[in-house]
């Protein structure tokens, strides 16, 4: 099999136009061509009215020795990798004892469903709910301001994010091709299939719900069990080995390997096992607000006339600022078509994020606007920066008026630092409402003062971008783990034998596709060792 990539088109090209890119670029006659199949299909939108489709094949031909020979100084002339996967292990007929995961966001997902595969019967503790008990209790709190703080947009079976714009693309290295493992088995689980060759896959919340039941019914056909509202409230060590855990009903799990897969929310487990003297240490991490601004405007300043195209999809942005101040203001988890959500798992906080459902349809297009901070910023402890997001998810509560309202200001008055009285032309989407006001003391000045500078300049790239009316809602602090319980080559923590940190909350991914490689990385390192321990 051949790998062409580079392959461009327009993108009104006719289906018979991608058949005769190849023949030309391999000069090649049709009978010469037995077959091809998309890899990959993503944009280049530099000219907004003259975007161009490019393309990743897999070719079959009829000779490929002669061909790889006239074009071994290619580049976009390959092998086509090998990018199924293949199992490390199988567990034996007797385990010493069955492995436990704690969480059932994409990483613990795709550990138990991978250790699961190979016969190890995980068991699976999730604190909060099924996915849709959970559902219910997150728009409790997005429709009725009622707050469930262990079923929420944080806890709950698909972890964060199941509530979010389902975005499946990573920039982490993948020789292995682990990120192919877990976009096949979304689609084994009911995602559309063109997430495995669009360029920016994403799901959105509703398929999201039933795929993760799905990858749960298949995990517990194979032997796994998933308990829930099971919320892990010590760790039993030995001499420096995991040897179990304790539930909040007082019972006690024996394993001598735990996966901790725990979100970046944790903070009441992250405590515990900073007094265990788990080794971790503080990490970097960004704050600020989420921006909407009219989805249309986006698309029109992205795509030019070919706004609206359905193969384009609702437009995104990337963008980036690196203010006077030394501070870098970065677009974040950019939801097209999207809503801002209420966020918070713990009581009189305010915290926001973006979803997005799989249509993109909604009017408006949101995304954070954060600024990278450093432990250096919240000195203390190696907790510090979980009491850091606290202060200021407590300060958006008090100017949200006290009610889980967010609170809000016009671009427009933020920028000249008035409080707002009233909205434009653009309605915000945060449930359960916005409180309008001056987030001029929502975060740090410094965060404030980038974010001011940060937007204007953001305006050249996007023209429309700092509109007087496009709106504010904060505060956005939860971007991702302020903590990193640090691991070595084997995946183990430092200090802590048996002891496997992994995904989001343990600061080894950001966002569901890199939480599931993760998930799988670390699996096989489980398995390696129960097959070496028999």
């Amino acid at each position: 099999m051949i790998r062409l990539t580079e392959i461009r088109l327009p993108i009104d090209h006719s289906p018979e136009a991608l058949n005769a890119a190849i023949l030309d670029k391999l000069a090649l006659k049709s009978s010469d061509l037995s077959s091809f199949t998309v890899f990959k299909r993503g944009y280049d939108a530099r000219k907004r009215d003259a975007i161009i489709l490019v393309y990743t094949l897999d070719v079959e031909v009829a000779n490929e020795v002669e061909l790889f020979k006239r074009f071994v100084k290619d580049p976009h002339v390959s092998v086509s990798p090998d990018t199924s996967y293949q199992f490390v292990a199988q567990a034996p007929k007797q385990l010493p004892h069955r492995p436990l995961i704690i969480g059932f966001g994409p990483c613990g997902i795709m550990a138990g469903l991978v250790l699961a595969q190979m016969g190890f019967q995980p068991i699976i503790l999730e604190r909060g709910k099924k996915v849709r008990e959970r559902t219910k209790d997150t728009w409790g709190l997005w429709r009725k301001g009622v707050l469930n703080p262990e079923s929420n947009v944080q806890f709950g079976e698909g972890g964060a994010g199941t509530f979010s714009d389902g975005k499946l693309y990573s920039q982490i290295k993948d020789p292995k091709h682990y990120g192919r493992k877990v976009l096949t088995e979304f689609v084994k689980a009911g995602a559309p299939e063109e997430i495995l060759y669009v360029s920016k896959p994403h799901i959105g919340t509703f398929r999201l719900v039933k795929m993760v039941e799905n990858m749960r019914a298949q995990i517990e056909a194979l032997g796994g069990e998933i308990r829930f509202q099971q919320h892990v409230t010590d760790v039993l060590i030995e001499q420096g080995q995991m040897r179990g855990v304790v539930l909040a009903n007082g019972e006690e799990l024996r394993s001598d390997h735990v996966i901790l897969a725990l979100g970046h929310s944790a903070r009441d487990t992250f405590k515990m096992l900073f007094e265990r003297e788990v080794f971790m240490e503080a990490k970097p991490f960004s704050i600020g607000f989420r921006i909407e601004h009219p989805q249309t405007l986006i698309d029109q300043a992205r795509f030019g006339k070919h706004a609206g195209n359905e193969l384009l999809g609702a437009a995104d942005y990337k963008l980036v600022h690196h203010a006077k101040n030394g501070r870098s203001v970065y677009s974040f988890c950019m939801c097209p078509g999207g809503q801002v959500v209420a966020a918070t798992s713990e009581e009189k906080r305010v915290v926001t994020n973006g979803m997005s459902q799989y249509s993109r349809a909604e009017r408006n297009a949101n995304a954070g606007i954060v600024v990278g901070i450093s432990p250096e910023d919240y000195p203390g402890n190696v907790l510090a920066g979980l009491e850091f997001q606290r202060r200021w998810e407590s300060r958006a509560f008090e100017l949200g008026g006290e009610s889980y309202q967010a609170p809000a200001q016009l671009v427009g008055d933020f920028l000249k630092n008035l409080p707002s009285k009233q909205l434009g032309g653009v309605e915000p989407s945060y449930q359960p409402g916005v409180h309008l006001t001056n987030l001029a003391t929502s975060l740090p000045d410094y965060a404030i003062n980038a974010v001011r500078e940060a937007l204007p300049a953001f305006e050249k790239q996007i023209k429309g971008f700092s509109r007087y009316d496009a709106v504010l809602t904060g505060v956005e602090t939860r971007t991702s783990s302020p903590i990193r319980i640090t691991r070595g080559q084997d995946f183990q923590s430092l200090n802590v034998q048996g002891l496997y940190p992994a995904g989001e909350g343990a600061g080894y991914a950001g966002g569901i596709l890199s939480a599931g490689v993760d998930g799988i990385k670390v699996a096989e390192a489980v398995a390696l060792s129960l097959q070496t321990a028999i």
